[in-house]
């Protein structure tokens, strides 16, 4: 049997998020965060009993695209509105409140969404000192972030209005008595203005927090506790060389040393001179022991006549798991498997708690590993968001090169040539990819992109080199710009630095005669394409 798996031990301060299917769930959980207060998502619908397990501080119920107004829509179980802790509901979050405890929601003739006036009624713990001036006893207005069809026109017993909009007669509600307050807009969003410290005062006034969640109690806790859990016991971690691997071995080596051995494989589908960077990186400077293992024959061969998007990571974290499992043996003495999951991974598989999220895109290192693997699951950043992530790199002191590297996927560049994933299509993509990359660079534009990247398009496209007909294959660029890695923008390259880049990649790699720039935002697409 597969021990469970050993992640960041939580802190005794936590707020839970129930999440009734909000595009800003996970921006709500980030939000909570930076005030310096521990955050989880889990679904709605979570039994009771993992809620009473968590042992949340305060509860955030997010909104979501369903209507209170019809019998069978989601609801949250009775018994958290009775815990005794504060909860404060948001959009549909507020109206379930309202509903389940006996006012009156209705679907309205007038919809809000964007940003919209509103009126602060009197004084209260939440909403007060979130405008330049302090709220006195007489109204005073604000700009919000609405985005709701459905309004309430009763609130329930015990409940008082502290804010109304034109359209919305309660927009914001509380029952101090039991600590149960609504919104009816997002502070969540940087459009609400005073949005971040709404929660703030949620957080620190209302749920009685401290803002004890920092970068340097998370590392110096993670540390004691894999002392703790590794004990004398060896460790081997999968390194990718990127961010989340690589802060991952530094933690692991700062807590165990010579205990660690990470292993690299080199399975074909990375960015170019890539082994080299990582032996560089962890090796020369951080002094960790890296095993490299070539296996790109293997990779090729797995994933042969493939082209579906989730059956290509699956194989890729198959072989990648069964290669650890081969080092293992070859190393002995062997009994854990470090992995850098942060928590994008685990939400974007669905892999947080009941698996009830919609599954975005698998994670090929999450979901545990299989029982013929008798290793067990060593997981530190598995709590943290991207952003956190590269805090702990930070204060661990890594050098900005690896903390501010890119983000790389597992599967690599399995997921950025789409379709069949051919040797050929690799070499081609490494190279352009690497051109991008030079050409940010050069241009002082790298860091200001979040993630970057080449795709490889199946396709081919005429055109013309020299005097002669080419009939080649398609790349496209990527960038994007993000805090959280959650929702991103595409990145306004100049377009003089956009055609400089294509006209390298075109004249220098024969094989390649298109290239595109992808100008999607997510949502609704994703970073990456597969």
């Amino acid at each position: 049997m597969v021990a469970d798996t050993y992640t960041l031990e939580l802190p005794a301060e936590r707020v839970l998020v129930l999440d009734f299917g909000s595009q800003y769930t996970q921006l709500i959980a980030r939000r909570v965060r930076e005030c310096g207060v521990y955050s989880a998502i889990y679904p709605f619908d979570t039994p009771v009993d993992s809620i009473f397990e968590f042992q949340p501080t305060g509860i955030i119920l997010s909104g979501g695209p369903a209507t209170v107004t019809e019998e069978f829509t989601a609801r949250v179980a009775p018994e958290v509105l009775q815990l005794g802790v504060p909860v404060l509901g948001i959009c549909y979050g507020m109206q379930t409140i309202v509903a389940q405890l006996g006012g009156q929601v209705e679907n309205a003739l007038v919809h809000e969404y964007g940003h919209t006036e509103m009126n602060l009624v009197g004084t209260s713990e939440l909403l007060t000192d979130t405008s330049s001036d302090p709220v006195s006893e007489a109204s005073t207005t604000m700009n919000v972030w609405m985005s709701h069809g459905d309004r309430v026109i009763e609130m329930p017993p015990g409940f008082e209005s502290i804010a109304e909009s034109a359209a919305s007669p309660y927009a914001a509600i509380a029952d101090t008595s039991r600590h149960l307050y609504g919104l009816q807009f997002h502070p969540e969003v940087t459009h609400t203005e005073g949005g971040k410290e709404i929660l703030k005062r949620f957080l620190l006034v209302i749920c009685g927090c401290s803002s004890g969640w920092q970068t340097g109690s998370i590392i110096d806790a993670q540390i004691d506790s894999i002392k703790q859990i590794v004990g004398t016991d060896k460790v081997i971690l999968a390194l990718s060389g990127g961010v989340d691997s690589s802060v991952c071995a530094a933690l692991l080596h700062r807590a165990i040393g010579d205990q660690l051995t990470c292993i690299f494989v080199d399975n074909g589908l990375l960015r170019l001179n890539e082994a080299q960077i990582v032996r560089r990186n962890m090796v020369e400077k951080l002094g960790v022991d890296v095993v490299t293992v070539k296996a790109e024959d293997r990779f090729f061969t797995a994933l042969s006549g493939v082209t579906d998007p989730e059956e290509k990571r699956k194989i890729i974290g198959r072989e990648f798991i069964e290669i650890f499992q081969e080092q293992s043996r070859e190393l002995q003495g062997i009994k854990w498997l470090a992995q850098g999951t942060i928590y994008p991974d685990v939400i974007e598989s669905a892999g947080a708690n009941t698996q009830k999220a919609k599954v975005i895109k698998s994670h090929h290192n999450v979901g545990g590993l299989p029982d013929s693997m008798h290793l067990q699951l060593l997981e530190p950043l598995r709590e943290l968001f991207k952003d956190e992530v590269r805090e702990v790199g930070v204060e661990l002191g890594l050098p900005p090169d690896i903390v501010y590297r890119h983000p790389f996927p597992g599967p690599g560049l399995g997921v950025r040539i789409l379709g069949e994933v051919k040797k050929q299509y690799a070499e081609l993509l490494r190279l352009a990819d690497a051109i991008f990359m030079e050409e940010l660079v050069r241009n002082d534009l790298y860091y200001e992109a979040s993630q970057a990247f080449a795709v490889f398009l199946p396709v081919k496209s005429v055109g013309v080199v020299g005097d002669n007909r080419a009939y080649e294959y398609v790349v496209s660029l990527r960038a994007v710009q993000t805090q959280d890695f959650m929702t991103a923008r595409c990145m306004r390259i100049p377009f003089e630095i956009l055609e400089a880049i294509a006209s390298r990649i075109v004249n220098e790699i024969p094989g390649i005669s298109r290239v595109t720039y992808d100008i999607s935002s997510k949502p609704p697409a994703t970073i990456e394409w597969e």
